[in-house]
């Protein structure tokens, strides 16, 4: 039995509350500090329950957008950019989300045998055949990252006669069918070895940021070990709290 109409009304009646506000707030109707109207306001003006509302105000929270508290109204927070989820994977569509223009100079496509650190992220035996990509990525044209993918062999296959010059690695995986659904990032500060200040012309020993990433499979699968060495000057980590929620954090890079 599906569910009833009632119910389906409600549903409807909460994501449009939900997109006006959210749209309201990214287009700068409300600005950070302005405070949002009154459940009984929004109540009369979507003609709604408080059940919608609630449901409206809680998702825009956890998305960090705006601040609730008991005996006063939600305010606006300081604007939140967060990263898509596609974003995490793949610096092409980050920098789609930015704007900036990003390229690519492939150093490296092949086999190889698993080293004991790739073996272990990927999840598969030392020595296991596993499917590796070495990029130098390009911001405006000016070194950004250099990028090491790595795959285990029946993900990555596909990818040893792909154009990794001027394609996404990761939507001709999504193509293929390819189900990314997990991703973890960690970053570190390190400084920059010969190769990385031969590659991304900067002095030897520079502070740069080792970005590395886990994706997985809905079953929990490890598909990708990633690791990026990127030019930490400019680059900011941003976090927006709101007491009782996750904590939302995005990359931006200062002009």
């Amino acid at each position: 039995m599906g569910p009833s109409k009632k119910a389906q009304q409600s549903t409807q009646r909460y994501e449009l509350i939900t997109s006006h506000l959210r749209q309201s707030i990214e287009d700068g109707t409300l600005s950070p500090g302005d405070e949002l109207p009154s459940e009984a306001e929004l109540c009369q003006q979507f003609d709604s329950s408080r059940g919608p509302v609630r449901q409206a105000m809680a998702l825009l929270r956890a998305e960090g957008l705006i601040s609730t508290g008991r005996g006063r109204r939600s305010t606006v927070l300081t604007s939140a950019p967060a990263n898509s989820f596609e974003s995490l994977l793949s610096l092409t569509v980050w920098a789609e989300d930015m704007e900036p223009e990003i390229s690519q100079r492939t150093l490296w496509v092949g086999r190889s045998s698993a080293n004991e650190r790739i073996a272990r992220q990927l999840q598969v035996d030392v020595g296991s055949q596993v499917v590796g990509i070495k990029r130098l990525r390009l911001l405006n044209n000016e070194p950004l990252a250099i990028e090491h993918l790595n795959f285990p062999l029946d993900i990555g296959r596909p990818l040893l006669d792909f154009d990794t010059d001027n394609s996404s690695v990761h939507r001709e995986l999504a193509r293929l069918g390819v189900g990314f659904e997990s991703a973890n990032r960690s970053m570190s500060a390190t400084l920059a070895t010969a190769e990385d200040a031969e590659l991304l012309d900067i002095p030897e020993g520079a502070p740069i940021m080792k970005v590395e990433l886990l994706a997985a499979s809905k079953q929990g699968r490890t598909l990708e070990y990633a690791e990026y060495r990127v030019i930490g000057e400019g680059f900011v980590l941003h976090v927006n709290n709101v007491r009782g929620t996750p904590t939302p954090a995005w990359f931006s890079r200062e002009a």
